[in-house]
């Protein structure tokens, strides 16, 4: 009798192995993808786009792999878009939170008034091209989570919206903190030892000046990042590059996010059959307190043409130029839009036009000429119109005289190209994949080549750190490399 319970506690331990058994059987038929889920969900990072984060090698991908550092610190991106109340479009402007829908392309336009396509057409802000490229860049097809396979490192710090939280902080060591922070945080991360950063790059929704401040005086404009040993290892893409040719221009988000090719083709169709009335067309605002600046000249040539459009964006102006529909029908009804430099040498004004089939008249190269190397043709005048600043300030009627000029033949060929450009230029859904390339394909293509360029001098024993951050003085000219052919 004493021996009974010995006997039960065995078949006891015998039961409790064989449940134990079975459920390890049940657990190991699991798809851990669902407990990769559950973990996401209970660590509040749900990401509604996904990343494609590939270690299957896919040999179309050679060459082409980008990691992105998707372990980088959360105040360096999604805590900017938490705290979107604090980011402004301005001193006047409301906050931008309401432009981080749809993936950064802002809320969709409903009624265009017949203007613009359905379904493709967004209120897009144009400082939220470092939120749409990271979106973009979670569903590239060569994104690799192996950094060893990659030929570029993407750090998505969301640069200028940090930057606008302190462009006006009267306290530096503020205004740099998060630089500083960044670029200590990745020279510490053992990707950064492959290259020593060279092979890094990052995206930037405002101009590359305002990261380039060349003193410690508080009246001094923006912060210091690009100037810090780290960053000057790294390339910038951003909306407008400085002389330095580190600082690389890609092109600014217009309101046109084409889902399907369809939607891209039957646009391009739609801005060929158009009837163009005005000549030319100039939207903007004069310049007064800006000496260098020819816009009141332009303004000038404009109101005393009867083939003129003017579409004053100044205060109290004949139309609201944060409407798209009503910019878009202007530029859609002429054949050259005007784009002289406003706060600094490029415009978004230059793409919107661009995408209405309107042929941009430039009157400095660094407007566009010496910025968009990967995504405008070489020849300048197949797609564009130069006049120099000289001529349109000192000649009254000069800018329709150049342009009546233009023979009809010309004209026809420049719009072709305009239209064929549009692709290049535009943002399309990071949802889908078009077949033709658009401008994040282009700035990736771009991005490799220069890094690869890089990788070349290294293989060849030479030192990778001459004329990589190295300034350009003539960058704003036509110079050798520019030269219209």
């Amino acid at each position: 009798m004493e021996k009974l319970p010995t006997v039960k506690c065995s078949q006891e331990l015998w039961f409790a192995l064989l449940i134990s058994s079975a459920l390890c059987i049940i657990f190991l038929s699991f798809d851990y993808s669902t407990f990769s889920g559950l973990n996401i969900l209970l660590n509040k990072k749900v990401d509604p786009i996904g990343v494609l984060n590939n270690s299957i090698t896919d040999s179309s991908c050679f060459g082409r792999y980008v990691y992105m550092h998707d372990d980088l610190p959360e105040k360096f991106n999604s805590d900017l878009v938490r705290n979107c109340r604090f980011l402004t479009r301005g001193t006047d402007k409301p906050n931008l939170c309401m432009y981080f829908e749809n993936y950064g392309f802002g809320p969709e336009i409903q009624n265009s008034e017949g203007v613009l396509s359905n379904g493709s057409w967004f209120s897009t802000n144009q400082f939220l091209l470092e939120f749409i490229f990271h979106n973009k860049m979670k569903r590239y097809k060569c994104l690799t989570n192996i950094s060893s396979q990659a030929s570029a490192v993407y750090v998505p710090f969301y640069a200028g919206l940090d930057a606008s939280l302190h462009l006006w902080d009267s306290n530096l060591t503020v205004r740099d903190a998060s630089a500083k922070e960044l670029v200590s945080w990745l020279a510490r991360k053992p990707e950064w030892a492959k290259m020593w950063g060279r092979d890094h790059f990052l995206v930037a929704g405002r101009i590359s000046w305002d990261f380039r401040r060349q003193t410690d005086e508080v009246s001094d404009w923006g912060s210091k990042l690009r100037w810090l040993p780290e960053s000057m290892n790294m390339t910038m893409l951003s909306v407008e590059g400085s002389s330095w040719n580190n600082d690389l221009a890609i092109p600014y988000p217009t309101n046109f996010h084409p889902a399907e090719e369809i939607d891209l083709v039957q646009w391009q169709n739609r801005m060929r059959k158009l009837d163009r009335p005005y000549l030319f067309t100039f939207a903007g605002a004069p310049r007064p307190d800006q000496q260098s600046s020819i816009r009141g000249k332009i303004i000038d040539q404009c109101v005393a043409s009867s083939k003129c459009k003017l579409i004053d964006c100044s205060l109290g102006g004949n139309m609201d130029c944060d409407n798209p529909s009503s910019v878009m029908r202007v530029f859609q009804s002429s054949v050259y839009c005007l784009q002289p430099g406003g706060d600094s040498y490029t415009r978004r004004s230059t793409f919107d036009s661009i995408l209405a089939g309107c042929i941009p008249v430039f009157f400095q190269p660094g407007a566009a000429y010496s910025q968009y190397l990967w995504h405008l043709p070489k020849n300048h005048s197949s797609y564009s119109v130069y006049i120099p600043v000289r001529i349109a300030d000192d000649m009254p009627g000069s800018i329709e005289e150049i342009l009546l000029g233009i023979s009809k033949d010309k004209e026809l060929a420049m719009r072709e190209e305009v239209i064929r450009l549009i692709p290049n230029l535009s943002y399309a859904d990071p949802r889908s994949r078009l077949e033709t390339e658009d401008a994040f394909d282009l700035s990736i293509k771009g991005i490799l080549e220069r890094i690869e360029d890089v990788r070349k001098v290294i293989r060849e024993g030479n030192d990778p750190s001459i004329g990589f951050a190295d300034e350009d003085s003539y960058k704003y000219t036509f110079h050798q490399k520019q030269e219209q052919t």
